[in-house]
């Protein structure tokens, strides 16, 4: 998982959410990522600032008139409100808060567009070496833009048109047959730029995929969907589950699930493994997580649970789970469920300790008679609850 856990908001006007559209079907979690690669860092909007301003104030230097001292002005003055949208944005999506995403977008292309501008004044003033600069200014620009927007093409392609487009309108009015070659050679460049954004992006949209696919794999079981261990380690230390009182562990252990698989096959045990889950992933609540850790064992972490309503879940989930199964081609089974119980802080505070501790809970549950809830007690044992359901 990323260390920087950030999130910036989606675009919520129609402009700016069409600028910002990635490509169809992309998942919600994907689209708040490319928002954020479009806020890149500190040092890269420093790169581009200090490159803009730089070369507005060399020419507005050498040619120090009303048009170019104002071209100057405005671009101080849009790098300074794009510097303060993008350290709140950043600020905001540190703390859990909505960023300004569209206004950020929005002045980036403002910004693009004064670029564009201060091209096109700069080739009508008739002096080349100011026009070289900006044009050469105007273009770097263009390559930053491609390199760090491509997560939203459309976004791209507009700011690129902005930035350069005025070479084209400007060549008409500069006195220079050559600059006619603007015309063929502008339209060709923006093509080929949206071309390749669009495609840059396609690609890291399909890496993003694969990526979380990856993730996903790593920390799920195949067959039932549920958390692995891994994923259940991730899932509490994420959380902040260490230390967290009132937060209980039940381990689970299907009772008879061997004589299903041996009776009936292996495809049979499947589905009921994956039934079980189903009924598991129902009985959770909004911050409870459940891992499938072994053949037939399961983990439930239960958030807000104290000593007396830990034992009243392990003995709903021996209930529900302990249900008839019907697997299908005329099989049915009924199979019991076992549940070991450990509570934080009494049986430690990690989720090693708590598996050590609701394990043992289990093994005297089963000792007992299976089909029954044990809760630990401080020492890792437990006394055993009433029998819920006869075992299998």
């Amino acid at each position: 998982m990323r260390s920087d856990t950030s999130v910036f908001s989606l675009p919520r006007w129609p402009v700016t959410r069409w600028l910002a559209h990635p490509g169809p079907d992309v998942p919600v979690d994907i689209r708040h990522d490319l928002i954020r690669s479009l806020h890149g860092t500190l040092p890269i909007f420093a790169g581009g600032v200090v490159n803009s301003i730089l070369v507005a104030a060399i020419i507005a230097y050498r040619l120090p008139n009303t048009l170019f001292l104002t071209w100057l002005g405005v671009e101080v003055a849009l790098c300074l409100v794009r510097l303060a949208v993008l350290l709140a944005s950043f600020r905001r999506a540190a703390e859990g808060r909505e960023t300004p995403t569209d206004l950020y977008l929005a002045l980036g292309c403002l910004w693009a567009a004064s670029v564009g501008f201060g091209a096109f004044i700069t080739l009508l003033s008739g002096d080349w070496v100011a026009a070289t600069l900006a044009c050469m200014s105007a273009a770097a620009m263009v390559g930053g833009i491609c390199f760090r927007n491509f997560g939203a093409p459309r976004l791209s392609a507009v700011m690129t048109i902005l930035a350069l487009g005025p070479t084209c309108l400007a060549a008409p009015f500069s006195g220079e047959p050559v600059m006619f070659v603007t015309f063929i050679q502008i339209p060709f460049y923006l093509i080929s730029m949206r071309m390749a954004g669009y495609k840059l992006n396609a690609l890291l949209v399909a890496t993003m995929r694969a990526e979380r696919e990856h993730a996903h794999q790593a920390r799920h079981d195949v067959l039932t969907g549920l958390s692995n261990r891994f994923g259940l380690m991730r899932a509490i230390d994420n959380s902040g589950g260490r230390s967290d009182d009132g937060l209980a562990l039940l381990y689970l252990d299907l009772d008879g699930f061997k004589s299903v698989n041996d009776t009936h096959g292996h495809a049979k045990g499947d589905r009921l493994l994956t039934i079980a889950a189903e009924r598991l992933k129902r009985l959770l609540r909004s911050g409870d997580v459940a891992a499938r850790i072994g053949g037939d064992e399961f983990v439930v972490i239960a958030r807000d649970v104290e000593a007396p309503k830990a034992s009243l879940l392990g003995e709903r989930l021996i209930r529900e789970i302990g249900a008839p199964y019907d697997l299908g081609e005329g099989v049915s089974v009924r199979i019991s469920v076992s549940v070991g119980v450990a509570l934080v802080p009494e049986n430690g505070d990690s989720v090693p300790m708590l598996l050590d501790a609701a394990d043992a809970a289990l093994y005297q549950a089963k000792v007992a008679g299976k089909g029954r809830c044990v809760v630990a007690d401080s020492q890792g044992g437990g006394a055993p609850g009433p029998s819920v359901l006869s075992p299998a």
